[in-house]
């Protein structure tokens, strides 16, 4: 299902899709939640400028604030965008956190994440960011997935129906979960081959170097 998140640009001159993707940041998030999917997609966006697509990928930090965000153990990432301020997207990537409480009961956290889910085509969740996709009624009839050690706390969240606690990512349409901290990666190349085709997502996990089974998740039809 290509290119389902796209908007065209436009310009006279050029008849360019774009993928616009907000990366949602928090503070105590799980910085490869969100790193490891932002590396993935800024890898395929520069593959796709070799090819003359330029700017095929818009990708944005957003967070409550604009500003420093502290991940989980101290490392700050600068968030250049509200989420409030954000009104447009294709696609969101919501990350998890060891605190897995305290970000379920962050409701401000939680409506801008369901809002942002109302608007965008895909919204993806990494690691324990299930949680707040859970919370928000998104996963209500869906088959997910998160981290191992969590699939049982989720299941008391919402139920254990359409729980996947062995696969890497779960794509359920316009939701796409993925397991614990490095398999977002692995999600964030299915999300590569949705968007532009299996070609890229195998090239953008040779540039990077990673390991990448396309067939390591499942497809909820």
């Amino acid at each position: 299902m290509p290119y389902e998140a796209y908007h065209r640009v436009d310009d006279p001159c050029i008849e360019l899709l774009v993928t616009r993707i907000a990366l949602v940041a928090f503070d105590g998030m799980d910085l490869l939640d969100t790193g490891g999917p932002y590396e993935v997609l800024l890898t395929a966006g520069r593959l796709l400028a070799r090819s003359g697509l330029h700017d095929a990928m818009e990708i944005e930090l957003a967070g409550l604030r604009v500003g420093p965000i502290r991940a989980y153990g101290g490392l700050s990432l600068n968030a250049t965008r509200a989420l409030a301020d954000v009104m447009a997207t294709d696609v969101v990537i919501v990350p998890g956190a060891v605190n897995i409480d305290a970000l379920v009961a962050n409701t401000e956290l939680l409506a801008e994440v369901t809002r942002l889910a109302g608007i965008a085509s895909i919204t993806m969740s990494v690691c324990t960011g299930s949680f707040l996709l859970g919370a928000a009624g998104l996963l209500d009839g869906r088959a997910w997935t998160t981290h191992h050690e969590d699939v049982e706390g989720l299941s008391a969240l919402i139920g254990p129906v359409g729980a996947h606690p062995d696969c890497r990512w779960v794509d359920s349409g316009s939701i796409v979960t993925g397991g614990g901290l490095s398999s977002g990666i692995a999600a964030a190349l299915h999300l590569v081959e949705r968007l532009h085709g299996r070609e890229l997502a195998v090239r953008t996990a040779k540039q990077i170097e990673y390991a990448w089974d396309p067939d390591d998740g499942v497809i909820d039809d």
